[in-house]
């Protein structure tokens, strides 16, 4: 900035002086001129040069050198020159309009909000396509788009107490080949084994946190083997939930073995497996639903005493392949086993004494024996003698299932 003022200057001096030789040139020919013979003058003997033309050269040379002058600069001007120098001396440049602190300031701002907003952004637009994918994630569904969803029933935790009310009823529908599990409340269920939830073992009395350990997967694998074994539930045989029982305890396997080659009515094998007549019934898709606890304490010998209290429900259709009536079976089950110590009992390690066995079938034929359950259809004729007991709900938990057995084959309230 300063070196082309610089310049300006010294083109107007340069200027100036080349005025001030033409000017002087001029003069000194006038000069000459003015001394030459009088044959140069004109024919009256006076100056070829007349006054008004000196007079007019000489308005106009001053009037050229004044405008050709360098002028004062303004007291701004000389700030701004001054200011300029210093800048350049110092080695730096002039602040930029948008490097001041309040445009870095205002910077910073903008930047910390776009990664704000970047923040945010990010898991909105994620949960905005999850609910566009899926409105019935919304609370309270408000598009109303579970209604045709088969898994639309929301699955309920693990049951760690005993219930103190029956399930709400749920919204009526009927069941499908496509949704076996509609209008039930074990919709909201678990899918079979997860179902039975293992509590996680401590040491009880004299016995070890592995014993313990021990004594609960026997029982599950007794309850699995002897309720959800596709194999079982088709009618075969339960070997694994058999082999889960101590050929030591009196007369138990014996009879459960005895129970499934001739069942009757005072040896029924329902009375511990769940088992459908493949001629008659078969079970629609691949899942049972599952819902219960189990607990464990010290038991009387040197053992570990295990409770379970589940109910199994069972999607089923009639045998015909062409029907697509779908009911439900429903049975609860109740144990009380124990393993004890073979160091002082006679008892055969890694199996069961089994000290109680209660059962509720719900939806099976009345008084029929066979060691099948019976399902029945509403476009078939019931078969087994009419109900004539109490009308009860098979989903209803919280009944003492001891206190509420009878006889007499009841009503259900629902399936």
């Amino acid at each position: 900035m300063v070196a082309p003022r610089f310049t300006e200057i010294l083109c107007g001096l340069s200027h100036i002086q080349v005025r001030l030789v033409d000017s002087l040139s001029n003069r000194l020919e006038l000069i000459l001129v003015s001394d030459k013979q009088p044959e140069e003058t004109g024919e009256s003997g006076k100056p070829a040069v007349p006054d008004d033309v000196w007079e007019r050269f000489a308005r106009d040379s001053e009037r050229d050198i004044r405008q050709s002058a360098p002028k004062e600069p303004s007291a701004r001007a000389r700030m701004v020159t001054e200011r300029l120098r210093q800048q350049e001396a110092r080695g730096g440049q002039p602040e930029g309009w948008r490097t001041s602190p309040a445009w870095q300031d205002r910077n910073a701002r903008a930047t910390r909000r776009r990664r704000l907003w970047a923040i945010i952004g990010v898991p909105l637009a994620i949960a905005v396509a999850v609910v566009a994918m899926k409105p019935s994630l919304l609370p309270g569904d408000p598009f109303d788009t579970s209604s045709g969803d088969p898994s639309a029933a929301a699955s309920l935790p693990p049951e760690t107490a005993p219930p103190t009310a029956p399930p709400s009823s749920a919204a009526p529908d009927t069941p499908t080949l496509d949704r076996p599990f509609a209008g039930s409340p074990a919709e909201g269920w678990a899918d079979g084994a997860a179902g039975i939830v293992v509590p996680k073992a401590a040491p009880v009395g004299s016995r070890t946190r592995a014993q313990v350990a021990t004594a609960l997967r026997l029982t599950k694998n007794l309850l699995v083997d002897a309720n959800l074994n596709p194999a079982t539930l088709r009618g075969d045989r339960p070997e694994a939930a058999l082999a889960t029982l101590d050929p030591k305890q009196p007369k138990l396997r014996d009879d459960m073995e005895s129970w499934l080659r001739e069942p009757g009515k005072k040896h029924d094998p329902l009375t511990l497996f769940s088992r459908f007549d493949p001629d008659e019934t078969r079970l629609v898709g691949d899942v049972a639903k599952t819902r219960g606890r189990m607990t464990f304490k010290a038991g009387e010998h040197a053992s570990v005493a295990v409770h379970a209290d589940y109910t199994f429900v069972y999607p089923v259709a009639p045998a015909d392949k062409g029907s697509t009536e779908v009911t439900r079976t429903i049975v609860r089950r109740v144990l009380d086993v124990e393993v004890a110590d073979p160091s002082k009992y006679q008892a055969t390690p890694g199996t069961l004494w089994i000290l109680r066995y209660d059962q509720n079938l719900a939806n099976s034929a009345c008084d029929v024996y066979d060691g099948f359950l019976h399902p029945q259809f509403d476009s078939s004729a019931p078969t087994g003698a009419p109900p004539t007991g109490p009308t009860t709900d098979p989903y209803d938990r919280s009944r003492d299932i001891e206190r509420s057995a009878t006889d007499t084959c009841g009503t259900l309230s629902r399936t």
